[in-house]
């Protein structure tokens, strides 16, 4: 039986500025500022986790100052010199502190990556996931009109097999429809981040025509009501991304008709194992998946790797080269896409590290836990 005992938590607040800038309706992300963690348990198995909550409340009310507070006062407090044979008994140990999600997600993540390890299995394989390449999908997250014609053309070029664009109300369906009709070898997806409302459903009724695979969160997370009647009079399926932060949020929308499709953020649920609850019900259910991206470092994305190896996830997900947001990731080795797809690891665990040297250059603050 497995054993790991938490002798030491290491954080790091870094801030990294992205190639180019990320825009949605909602904000304009130009530095990613993050918290990594590193775990070290009793024989000296190290695991590795990040958090995926922004610098402000723009996207969830977890912020990287309140996750590195709730980091420091109560979680892992209450996790050293704990002892733990399995990731999901984390649940338990921490059931004092009410949601806070993206920060039990990023000690979640690194207890995971320790376990793999001490089974001598890539995490992949240890919950249960496939053997194969990795389908990559990218985001185009610009307003403007000729930077996405060139940014779509590179991903074509590159083998990408699904592209994202931001949508809003004043969007052109008409332009994007005959964008998408000039690659119909691509899957191409939408994403409104809960730009519609119930006054301006007719806006959105627009872009049925268009040939999208899917349009993410028509709706904000607070009008899944709305968002069941506008699905039942249109053909495009909705995937559901904010409005899912909890076990309950799918069954939720499952009964409510709200959306058809999950979009997975492992930081937003509370980490591996509650996502991998919810992969089990949306398999019972016959409910497709998809992973989000969270403009992540390599750590992250490769956890979102080994989740997306798992039979219900049914599209490519926000899968990215670490060179297209970051000019050296943090984490160690890169994730690279080659003819739209991502190896998985062999080595056992989630398969990267941080990279302390490049660390260094963008670290704001650190601390050392210890019993």
């Amino acid at each position: 039986m497995v054993s790991i005992q938490i002798k030491q938590v290491m954080l790091y607040h870094v801030r990294v500025p992205l190639k180019k800038p990320f825009s949605t309706h909602l904000q304009q992300v130009k530095e990613r500022e993050s918290i990594l963690i590193e775990v070290l348990d009793s024989e000296g198995f190290s695991g590795v986790g990040e958090c995926v909550a922004f610098s402000s409340p723009w996207y969830t009310e977890e912020t990287v100052d309140t996750v590195w507070q709730t980091l420091e006062k109560w979680i892992i407090p209450a996790i050293l010199n704990q002892t733990f044979s399995h990731p999901d008994e984390l649940d338990s140990c921490l059931s004092s502190v009410k949601r806070n999600h993206m920060a039990k997600s990023t000690v979640n993540h690194a207890i995971w990556d320790i376990y793999a390890k001490k089974l001598n299995q890539p995490l992949w394989q240890v919950i249960g996931g496939e053997s194969k390449p990795i389908e990559a999908g990218i985001v185009v997250a610009t307003a403007n009109n000729e930077e996405m014609y060139e940014e779509i053309e590179i991903a074509v070029e590159k083998g990408y097999k699904r592209i994202k664009i931001k949508i809003s109300q004043t969007s052109n369906p008409k332009q994007l429809k005959k964008m998408i009709a000039h690659y119909p070898q691509m899957l191409f997806f939408a994403d409104a981040n809960g730009a519609f409302t119930e006054q301006t459903m007719h806006l959105l009724q627009n872009f049925d025509e268009c040939g999208f695979t899917l349009i993410e969160q028509p709706f904000s997370e607070l009008h899944n009501v709305v968002s069941a009647e506008a699905q039942k009079i249109m053909n495009t399926p909705f995937a559901l991304d904010e409005s899912i932060s909890s076990f309950q949020d799918v069954e939720d929308m499952i009964e409510r008709r709200s959306g058809k499709i999950i979009v997975m953020k492992q930081g937003r649920v509370g980490g591996l194992s509650n996502a991998l609850r919810i992969h089990e019900y949306c398999v019972k259910k016959d409910i497709p998946i998809w992973v989000g991206g969270m403009i992540e470092f390599g750590v992250s994305k490769a956890f979102n790797l080994a989740f997306a190896s798992l039979p219900g996830v049914k599209f490519p997900g926000d899968f990215s080269s670490s060179s297209h947001f970051w000019n050296k990731d943090l984490a160690a080795p890169s994730i690279n896409v080659h003819k739209g797809e991502i190896q998985l690891p062999s080595e056992p665990g989630v398969g990267v590290k941080w990279s302390h040297e490049i660390i260094n250059q963008y670290v704001l603050r650190t601390k050392q836990f210890n019993p």
